[in-house]
């Protein structure tokens, strides 16, 4: 993956997104470069779902532009991924899951085969390859949701709270997990509204509410100092609106 030209930045210019007769997603506007973990961080309804999935191109923006860098295309082989806050298991055991992927994706009998085994070594499967997906536990159905989407070999892979189902054991095996990806080299950018884990894991924040981004900073000088009365009230665990 590294020897091609890369799709990264990511650059969103002033997307909307209207539903049910409001604007849900009000003009953001941010750039996603190579490298590190980005979280959105926002309240309940403040966009961060929507955000994600029309980055990912599952939804198109009422108004503004997604480009990825040197014109690269978001169909076929998209170089990114992503994952959702209840994964979409198959009724297939755990390794044909991966399989199927893969094969969606046009990768060819042998490769992925060898990818299967790969992903389900590095995300700690494989005892379970043969199990059926359903019957997996939330934290291990997260794993392979994850070790799903890294077998396709992106370069940047959306996460959609994907810890708020879990118990605490799961959620610190799964942020283990993302701090690995990320010192791969994999660019993540993860929707969450939980201020521990976004501590722990952010290189970058973008704070939603309602909607509109409120500020775009290094995580650090965020939690040091919100510039914003909302992220100064959501950092004070007041509920906003």
């Amino acid at each position: 993956m590294r020897d091609i030209v890369s799709i990264l930045p990511l650059g969103v210019e002033r997307i909307s997104f209207l539903g049910d007769g409001r604007t849900l997603v009000d003009e953001v506007s941010f750039n996603v470069p190579q490298g590190g973990l980005t979280v959105l961080l926002g309240p309940n309804g403040a966009g961060k779902s929507l955000t994600l999935r029309l980055c990912h191109g599952l939804l198109k923006p009422s108004a503004g532009r997604i480009g990825w860098a040197n014109g690269a295309p978001s169909g076929g082989v998209k170089r990114h991924a992503m994952v959702f806050q209840k994964p979409i298991m198959l009724r297939r055991s755990v390794e044909a899951n991966v399989a199927h992927a893969l094969a969606a994706a046009g990768v060819s009998g042998v490769e992925r085969g060898t990818r299967c085994r790969e992903a389900l070594a590095r995300f700690g499967l494989s005892g379970l390859a043969a199990q059926p997906a359903r019957l997996l536990s939330g934290g291990e159905q997260q794993r392979l949701a994850i070790a799903r989407a890294w077998a396709l070999r992106p370069e940047l892979l959306f996460l959609d709270e994907p810890t708020s189902q879990l118990d605490p054991a799961a959620t610190r095996q799964i942020e283990e997990l993302l701090s690995g990806l990320v010192a791969e080299g994999i660019t993540v950018m993860m929707s969450t509204h939980d201020l521990g884990q976004a501590r722990r894991l952010a290189g970058r924040v973008l704070f939603l509410h309602r909607g509109r981004l409120v500020e775009d900073t290094p995580a650090a000088a965020f939690f040091a100092g919100p510039q914003s009365p909302e992220a100064k009230a959501f950092l004070g665990g007041e509920l906003i609106w």
